[in-house]
């Protein structure tokens, strides 16, 4: 159960992330900084991950790599089936990733906070249980070289932030509720 759940949690926070950094960087959050069809991105993603699964492949997640299609035009789909098929051509080369350092993917977590930048203007500058958590996700995405970890973390101040100053009735009940998840997912696996 540890296991499933610390995959369920980091699947869902890079995810989460990865769709919100993309959808900001392509304009396609409405007014209120929302991405309207996240529940069918949600589920397009969760189904990869199944399928990954039953195939015997790590956990298959949305990529920021996406951005760079959105910054080309891409918004169809089709720019996912040309990377596909070129990942298909790619698959002989495979062996070769084997040789890339962990360490090494630290510029596509740089890339995610430089993205999530824009964000940082639309933070309220003047409450620290806003800004603080934002700060501390920006940050340790690359520190830690994991997105979900940076956000996890982030949810867990925010939630501390607010509940510490009295205004714990302004924390979502989803966002304390994933915030108590990555707690229990850091402290038991």
């Amino acid at each position: 159960m540890t296991i499933i759940f610390t995959f369920l949690l980091v699947d869902l926070l890079d995810t989460a992330g990865t769709l919100i950094a993309v959808s900001e960087h392509g304009n396609l959050l409405d007014e209120h900084g929302r991405l309207q069809r996240l529940r069918p991105a949600l589920l397009a993603d969760s189904s990869a991950t199944v399928i990954g699964a039953l195939l015997g492949t790590s956990t298959t997640t949305s990529y920021i790599e996406s951005a760079a299609g959105i910054q080309e035009g891409g918004r169809t789909g089709l720019t996912a089936v040309v990377v596909a098929v070129l990942f298909l051509l790619g698959i002989f080369l495979a062996p070769l990733a084997e040789t890339v350092p962990g360490y090494a993917t630290a510029p596509a977590l740089i890339f995610v906070a430089i993205l999530m930048t824009s964000g940082l203007a639309k933070l309220s500058w003047g409450d620290p249980t806003d800004y603080i958590p934002a700060m501390l996700t920006a940050i340790l995405m690359p520190l830690t070289y994991s997105i979900a970890t940076g956000i996890g973390i982030g949810f867990v101040a925010y939630t501390l932030l607010k509940a510490l100053s009295g205004r714990f009735a302004e924390v979502n009940s989803a966002v304390a509720l994933i915030a108590v998840l990555y707690v229990v997912k850091t402290v038991f696996a």
